[in-house]
C-alpha cells in the first residue's frame, strides 16, 4: 500500500499530551508516565488480523519491555467495551486506550485517508511512537510489520 502519510510530528518533538478512557475502566494520561519510556502504538481496529498479530507480539515481549523500563500503550478509536473484549480474548498484558473522539490520532497525525481494494476511507495508520522519559518523541515507526514490530521497538530501547 502506498503511504500518503505525512507525519506532522518529528523525532525530538514534545509528544502531545492526552487523557483518555482505557480498558478496564479509568482514565490514563501521558503525564502519568513522566520519567519512563512509553511505547505508544496506534492500530486501526480491535480483533482484526494485523492488529491482533501486532497486539500479541507486544504481549509476547511484554516482560522484556517491563525489564527495559518501558510502558506499552495501544491506541485505536474502538470503545472501552471493544478493548475489554480484545484484552480478554488475547490475554493482553498492557493498556489499550479508547480514542473514540479521535483526539489522540489527530494530535499525533495518524488519522487520514486510506485505501483498501480501491475504496477510499478515513482510518488510523499503523504508526508507533517511542516517547522518552522527558516526554519528547525519541523514535517514530511510520511503517509497521505487525509480526516483527514489537521486537523492532524493543531493540530501540
Amino acid at each position: 500500500m502506498a503511504k500518503e502519510l505525512k507525519l506532522k510530528l518529528k523525532e525530538g518533538d514534545q509528544a502531545p499530551e492526552f487523557t483518555v478512557a482505557a480498558n478496564g475502566g479509568g482514565k490514563i494520561s501521558l503525564a502519568d508516565y513522566k520519567g519512563k519510556n512509553v511505547v505508544l502504538y496506534f492500530y486501526p481496529k480491535d480483533d482484526t488480523p494485523g492488529c491482533t498479530k501486532e497486539a500479541c507480539a507486544f504481549r509476547d515481549h511484554f516482560a522484556d519491555f517491563k525489564k527495559a523500563g518501558a510502558v506499552v500503550l495501544g491506541v485505536s478509536p474502538d470503545s472501552v467495551k471493544s478493548h475489554d473484549k480484545f484484552v480478554e480474548k488475547f490475554k493482553l498484558s498492557f493498556t489499550l486506550l479508547a480514542d473514540e473522539d479521535k483526539k489522540i490520532v489527530e494530535a499525533y497525525g495518524v488519522w487520514g485517508e486510506k485505501s483498501f481494494m480501491g475504496r477510499k476511507y478515513l482510518g488510523v495508520y499503523r504508526v508507533t511512537f517511542l516517547i522518552g522519559p522527558d516526554g519528547k518523541i525519541k523514535k517514530i515507526w511510520p511503517e509497521v510489520k505487525p509480526e516483527e514490530h514489537a521486537a523492532e521497538v524493543l531493540a530501540a530501547l
